[in-house]
């Protein structure tokens, strides 16, 4: 029977422990979760068996980067005491509830997500695992386990929501109201840019780490790459196709009118531009980067076991359910 949370909101989300986290994570994804665990009852999840899906050839890194990932949420200001924060493989509720739902989705719902094919065209052909092409339906499971019923993505992971509310839609047509159908919500800043152009991402190799000191970030933003006919100083710019103004948008929001208007009038000169840029990063990451120094990282492995733990609680309760309406021994 579908149950909603007391609070009326519960919020699921999850980041893999694939490496160091960057700007486009703590604009776009982190300063969300920290004012979701004001308002809502939240769970953060490091999605270890995720990460298998690339990596399955390099799990050496797997448990150091899940420390470092939980640090990161931690600098920035995720507080367990708000939250619930648990590796994903330690609620072995999830993995069974994933073979569950694998039963009942179409081969066809998985190979039509448009980040199927993307991604194997961008990493290469071996990662076209059954792991890899069931992603979307685990992703479902981690929310459904701990019925959340929000779930805040970026744009290029909508269409793998849409595929757990028609998977939702399906078993509840089948077995009777028993799951919740998730709901997303997109976050103010769902595409940083890279130096690069390409949105910020650890694949690309082209973030502005969380744990860069100051001099390599300064270093990073002056490379960045920007409006190909902005050649001279003078030369009148084009804003809104350069990635260096998108990060001022996301750190140094005050000034964006003048930089526009002067950028525009080609008053504005790239050179200039970056400094200023580079300037607003590190003064938006230096309180982070201070508070992440001073982590014990000691605390992490009983904050992850104290999550799990209430996890699981919700997550027994759930894989009960839907045991219960599939007929299952229970």
């Amino acid at each position: 029977m579908v149950q909603e949370t007391q609070s009326g909101r519960r919020i699921m989300s999850g980041m893999r422990p694939t490496g160091r986290l960057h700007l486009g994570h703590l604009v776009g994804v982190l300063t969300q979760w920290v004012e979701f665990s004001k308002t809502s009852e939240a769970f953060f999840e490091v999605a270890d068996l995720h990460a298998l899906t690339t990596s399955f050839d390099r799990t050496d890194a797997i448990r150091r980067n899940t420390t470092e990932l939980v640090l990161d949420w931690l600098a920035a200001g995720v507080d367990p005491q708000k939250c619930t924060l648990y590796v994903q493989s330690h609620v072995p509720e999830i993995s069974e509830l994933h073979l569950l739902l694998s039963m009942i989705v179409p081969l066809s719902w998985l190979q039509r997500v448009p980040t199927y094919k993307d991604q194997i065209a961008e990493l290469g052909a071996e990662i076209a695992t059954y792991g890899f092409l069931g992603y979307p339906l685990m992703q479902l499971c981690d929310i459904l386990i701990v019925r959340a019923n929000t779930v805040p993505v970026g744009k290029d992971q909508l269409s793998h929501l849409e595929l757990g509310r028609e998977v939702v839609r399906r078993f509840n047509h089948l077995y009777g109201p028993t799951l919740i159908e998730p709901q997303p919500t997109l976050s103010e800043f769902p595409d940083v840019p890279g130096i690069d152009g390409r949105k910020m991402s650890k694949s690309y190799d082209n973030q502005i780490e969380i744990a860069d000191d100051e001099q390599t970030t300064t270093k990073k933003v002056r490379s960045m790459i920007t409006d190909p006919l902005k050649v001279r100083r003078h030369d009148p710019g084009r804003p809104e196709i350069c990635p260096v103004f998108a990060l001022h948008n996301a750190v140094n929001a005050p000034r964006v009118p003048w930089i526009e208007e002067n950028c525009r009038s080609g008053t504005l000169g790239c050179v200039d531009c970056k400094a200023e840029l580079a300037e607003k990063v590190n003064g938006y990451m230096r309180p982070v980067r201070e508070r992440r120094a001073n982590l014990d990282e000691n605390a992490v492995g009983a904050i992850l076991e104290a999550g799990a733990e209430k996890a699981r609680a919700v997550a027994k309760e759930t894989l009960a359910d839907v045991k219960s309406a599939m007929k299952l021994p229970r």
